[in-house]
């Protein structure tokens, strides 16, 4: 079996996986956030979005029934991502080459963060950035 030398960086994985978590949450969520942040570390991936709740559900949250609201808009969204969860794993499976092992999701009705993360079965293989093979040239 041959082997492709190309691999990506730490930082191509992160990109490619925020604007796959961007396009899942404007298609089956019905609206993207205002800014995805994805961190790579070991075998976890931590998907860190902003801005995801509607004018809606923030309105709702303000009410006098701010409790209630906060735990079906939590709710809701447990449930849509579950429901698009082998999208999910499809996605990151596509960009990593990972299985994914588990899906663990949050989010604040007080800030509109939204938290994702992902364990796999192993960590992706990826290539030193440059700024890292700057620092390694240094320290030889």
């Amino acid at each position: 079996m041959i082997r492709s030398s190309v691999r990506k960086t730490k930082g191509q994985y992160e990109a490619e996986i925020s604007d796959a978590l961007t396009r899942f949450e404007k298609e089956h969520m019905g609206r993207g956030p205002i800014e995805t942040k994805t961190y790579l570390v070991d075998d976890m991936i931590i998907v860190r979005l902003k801005g995801v709740l509607t004018k809606a559900e923030l309105s709702l949250v303000k009410s006098d029934r701010n409790v209630r609201a906060r735990e079906l808009i939590k709710q809701v969204r447990i449930e849509l991502i579950e429901n698009g969860r082998s999208i999910l794993e499809d996605m990151i499976r596509a960009i990593t080459k990972r299985k994914v092992r588990s899906l663990h999701t949050d989010i604040s009705t007080v800030s509109g963060e939204k938290m994702i993360v992902f364990t796999l079965d192993r960590p992706p293989e990826f290539e030193p950035s440059a700024h890292e093979l700057l620092s390694i040239k240094r320290s030889q």
